[in-house]
């Protein structure tokens, strides 16, 4: 079997392919498919005849240029879109948080939209009552800021 594999590393490079887009399909981070991509690279590399030292720097030099180059592009295409198609946390930035315990640097308590959620302040001190904006979300605490008054007209 070692023999067949050694003359056939095309189907190595597939099983590393194929193995590379499951993990892509459970992780959705768009980092193993990239090297998924490599691994096609090997596969036409050794499909054209070449030696297996120019298989693999076939592999390394695609996955790097695809890590590099094609990822970012790929995940900010994937992360822009209107305000309407946003989800989760992100949905959550920019909303109005109504104060319940008073917010300081150090903690406090906000609901947003229905939610209670953990909140801070990165500079001012908001009572109970007072309106906020949800500026980020860190891990499961909202970062507000204090609302912006309305100019009267």
């Amino acid at each position: 079997m070692f023999e067949w594999l050694a003359e056939n590393w095309w189907a190595l490079w597939l099983t590393a392919f194929l193995g590379f887009a499951v993990v892509e399909m459970l992780t959705l981070d768009l980092f193993f498919i990239m090297l998924g991509g490599g691994a096609l690279a090997g596969l036409v590399a050794d499909l054209a005849g070449a030696d297996l030292w120019l298989e693999i720097v076939a592999f390394c030099v695609v996955s790097l240029l695809m890590i590099g180059v094609v990822r970012p592009v790929a995940l900010k295409h994937l992360r822009k879109g209107p305000a309407d198609q946003r989800s989760n946390i992100e949905r959550l930035i920019g909303e109005s948080a109504l104060v319940i315990e008073a917010v300081s640097a150090n903690g406090g308590v906000v609901k947003i939209g229905g939610d209670v959620w953990s909140a801070r302040s990165e500079n001012a001190v908001l009572a109970p009552g007072d309106h906020a904006v949800v500026s980020a979300i860190d891990g499961a605490t909202a970062v507000v800021a204090p609302q912006p008054e309305t100019a009267v007209q």
